[in-house]
């Protein structure tokens, strides 16, 4: 009996892998309406749990419920980074509309959100090119030949605690509300924050008159806090971790970028859920317009594409000490391994 023949290895051709993946960017309206539903439902149930149990004088029940509300709230903003890259829809309205919607919800003003993070699949992994839409990351010569004080503010950046903690709420609550970084993009950022700003101020309006003040902030503030930080570390992962690419822009290519510089993040399955397949972040630098969940099937199909840049939760954790690039050993180290202590 003849045995079945083995998928092509399409990923040292850039050109078929790019027609390859092309037919995977069709979302399909039924499932993409489905997607959305199985998120937004449980989310509002779980707040108005989450509401109930803090009433009832069950406060540790609240701030339980606190995470799994996270969690869709992530899933969520995973949503609407589909809908960043028109890819959760056939329609440009319905993802525009979808995205704004949704970035009530997560603080994000959609509209302003595409255009910077669009900028960073442009360039991602270009030392040569403005770092837009992603965490700053300096080589061990651009450190080096920093003033004292900005190396420290460097240092300061790259620490745990602002990454992942007053980072997020910084990003969320304050920088996402004025654009004042993208003064150059004309009107668009400022009609999409003031837009965003006025619905959010109704909604919470809303839900103040509707719970109270008090309680609405017990329950929406921890969620909105583990969220972002999740949020932000899950971009945080896909593209920090050792041997990630950087390139100057002669030598630098899209392809080697996508494969070699944005992670395939091995999760397990609840986390792959929550996550919307973020994870399979390889493939979706190739192909931003596959939707979030025909993804797998990328994988299923062509299995040696699990093969890159395959990164473990423990590993993705220990990545945490890595800040700078060096370009002689080709991979992402630490301040103390730089030798700069």
């Amino acid at each position: 009996m003849g045995t079945a023949a083995s998928p092509p290895d399409i990923t040292t051709a850039p050109g078929s892998l790019k027609q390859t993946l092309r037919a995977y960017c069709k979302p399909r309206l039924a499932r993409s309406i489905v997607e959305i539903l199985i998120t937004a439902i449980p989310f509002a149930l779980t707040w108005a749990l989450a509401w109930l149990a803090l009433s009832a004088g069950y406060w540790p029940v609240a701030l339980v419920l606190a995470i799994p509300a996270a969690g869709f709230l992530v899933r969520l903003f995973m949503i609407q980074h589909d809908c960043s890259h028109r890819s959760f829809f056939r329609s440009r309205r319905a993802n525009d509309w979808a995205g704004r919607i949704i970035g009530v919800l997560t603080l994000t003003p959609h509209d302003y959100w595409r255009h910077s993070h669009n900028l960073h699949h442009a360039n991602s992994g270009n030392l040569d090119r403005p770092r837009i839409g992603g965490l700053d990351t300096l080589t061990v010569r651009e450190f080096q030949a920093l003033p004292r004080w900005q190396q420290w503010r460097y240092r300061l950046y790259r620490h745990p605690l602002v990454l992942f903690g007053f980072g997020p709420m910084y990003i969320f609550l304050l920088n996402y509300r004025l654009p004042f970084r993208s003064m150059r993009d004309g009107w668009m950022p400022w009609i999409s924050t003031m837009g965003t700003n006025a619905a959010i101020a109704v909604l919470v309006t809303g839900m103040i008159w509707l719970v109270g003040v008090v309680p609405f902030l017990l329950v929406q503030v921890p969620i909105t806090l583990l969220a972002s930080t999740l949020g932000v570390w899950l971009f945080y992962v896909q593209h920090q971790f050792e041997t990630t690419y950087w390139e100057h822009d002669e030598h630098w290519n899209a392809h080697d970028a996508a494969l070699q510089g944005s992670s395939y993040y091995v999760l397990p399955g609840i986390l792959r859920w929550f996550s919307a397949n973020i994870g399979v972040h390889h493939v979706h630098h190739l192909a931003s317009r596959i939707p979030s969940y025909r993804l797998p099937e990328v994988l299923r199909d062509y299995p040696q594409l699990q093969t890159f840049s395959r990164i473990t939760l423990r590993e993705s954790i220990e990545s945490v000490r890595l800040a700078l690039w060096d370009e002689d050993k080709r991979r992402l180290v630490s301040f103390r391994e730089a030798s700069i202590g």
